[in-house]
């Protein structure tokens, strides 16, 4: 049985085809009901007779807050640095080979890690109960070079940040630890086949391809120091929290000055996130085929997959009208 052949028109021929966009309709339904309840909420919240929004409006940009808002600010920036370096040196003592640097490194992450935040402040805090004096001299004799009162030294202030830097250093240290040992053993031998330093190796081979993993977490780690700042109101540092409860006590407006400080947070947490996201996106460069979109570019593409659904809706009206 032959088969007919196919024309030159016939072979020419094409057809419209009509690309209809994907269903979804869970994803409404779900958009509806977070709507919602966000209006629901928001609602409820504004039109609750037990907040006196005056209060918060008053106090949002109040000097003492303003204050409290710049020390969290110098106290997170100068603990997160010193953790920082105090992270490096540790996740480089844990890799080094060196049984005494292992132990030593282990054990204070074992320690920073194993007890609440809360407590170390507490004992920074009252450090001159443990230790009245700090000197310096020669140990085990009775040679002394230096000494000075604990409480003269160990201000508020400073045993603050001692508390957050030491405390943080222990969990930054293993995140570094992670990002080192994702980085691939072959890099490390060929940087000996070359005739580099250990340090030379961790510092300008290891380091630099292990920021992909490192600072997504760390970003996360900045993020927390800002909210711990908080915890430094058992010892009288006079940050924005402290400060929004001395105001409360005298005003008696508890939740209102909660607001304020909620505000301040967020807005700081939110700012923090942008160098943070422009961060992983460069050093994520290497690894992914194209960089992630900013977040400019992903509302684009939300609001344009919107108006394509759209677009597709009313061609299918007209079609069946």
């Amino acid at each position: 049985m032959s088969t007919p052949a196919t024309t030159a028109p016939e072979r020419d021929r094409s057809f419209d085809i009509e690309a209809l966009p994907l269903r979804r309709p869970g994803r409404w339904i779900w958009a509806i009901v977070l709507v919602l309840f966000a209006a629901w909420f928001t609602q409820a919240l504004a039109t609750n007779k037990n907040i006196d929004y005056s209060v918060v409006g008053k106090y949002l940009f109040d000097r003492d807050i303003v204050l409290g808002v710049g020390l969290t600010l110098v106290i997170t920036a100068v603990s997160m640095l010193i953790s920082t370096v105090l992270a490096v040196v540790l996740a480089a003592m844990r890799l080094s080979g060196n049984p005494v640097m292992v132990v030593f490194s282990s054990f204070y992450v074992w320690l920073f890690r194993g007890t609440p935040l809360l407590v170390q402040i507490v004992i920074w805090g009252y450090f001159g109960l443990i230790f009245e004096k700090i000197s310096i001299g020669i140990p085990f004799t009775d040679v002394v070079f230096w000494q000075q009162d604990t409480n003269t030294l160990l201000t508020p202030l400073v045993a603050g940040i001692i508390a957050l830097t030491l405390n943080e250093a222990a969990y930054s240290a293993e995140i570094v630890r992670s990002g080192m040992l994702s980085v691939d053993s072959g890099q490390s031998e060929a940087a000996a086949s070359l005739g580099m330093s250990p340090l030379a190796t961790f510092v300008r081979i290891l380091l630099p391809q292990a920021m992909r993993v490192i600072i997504p977490p760390l970003g996360n780690e900045l993020i927390s120091m800002v909210k711990n700042t908080s915890l430094l109101s058992l010892i009288a540092v006079m940050e924005v929290y402290t400060r929004a409860t001395q105001i409360s006590a005298q005003n008696l407006k508890q939740v209102e000055l909660l607001i304020v400080v909620s505000l301040w947070y967020l807005l700081i947490v939110s700012l923090l996130s942008i160098p943070q996201y422009y961060l992983e996106r460069h050093f994520g460069r290497g690894v992914e085929r194209n960089a992630p979109a900013t977040p400019l570019q992903k509302a684009k593409e939300f609001t344009g997959a919107i108006a394509v659904q759209l677009q597709g809706r009313k061609k299918g009206a007209r079609s069946n009208g």
